[in-house]
């Protein structure tokens, strides 16, 4: 399949679910309510629905949900923590955790990040680095679907593929240290690492 079949194959499977969906018009509200900048629900959020999919497993709770961000006019963790308490007041039962991208290279020891899709391109490993944006309030099923917006710096050929690839802007400790916490392999053992 090509990127943009890709593209629309994950973009339905999203409109879909209605769990993931929620959080999305919720992480919309609260971008509007907060003005947040290049928003996205990114990470596991989308990576674990594409890998639970092809394995044909029942869709697995979402453990956290990352809404990231990019705002360098105010990188306060106090802000993110606002914004974190505000989508817990939407939804206490959803397992929210927000960081604006403006601040995190300081605890990657990196240059500073110029967008949210230039700090998702630092990940350990590139199948993580998926993001999805609501762009505007759904009225139908096919106004869902071309609202959503897929952010994927690597493209989205290797995460549907089932590998697991190292990001070499990251060092390979952080990448075997992840595999092991996380039991990828484990939970969907048609993942292949990558060379």
């Amino acid at each position: 399949m090509t990127e943009t079949e890709l593209n629309a194959l994950l973009r339905t499977w999203l409109s879909q679910d209605k769990l993931r969906m929620r959080a999305l018009e919720l992480a919309q509200q609260c971008a509007q309510v907060y003005a947040i900048p290049q928003w996205c629900l990114a990470a596991g959020f989308v990576r674990n629905l594409v890998w639970d999919k092809l394995h044909d497993n029942k869709l697995r709770p979402l453990n956290d949900i990352d809404l990231i961000y990019y705002c360098p006019l105010d990188t306060r963790p106090e802000r993110d923590r606002a914004i974190e308490a505000y989508l817990q007041t939407l939804a206490p039962d959803l397992p929210w955790s927000v960081k604006n991208q403006a601040r995190m290279h300081l605890s990657n020891h990196d240059n500073p990040y110029q967008s949210t899709q230039d700090a998702m391109c630092y990940w350990p490993e590139i199948e993580t680095a998926v993001g999805v944006s609501l762009e505007q309030k759904p009225k139908a099923l096919s106004s869902i679907i071309e609202g959503l917006h897929i952010i994927a710096p690597f493209g989205l050929s290797s995460l549907f593929a089932l590998q697991l690839t190292h990001n070499h802007k990251r060092a390979l400790v952080v990448f075997e240290q992840r595999l092991v916490a996380k039991g990828w392999l484990a939970q969907y053992p048609r993942l292949t690492l990558a060379e």
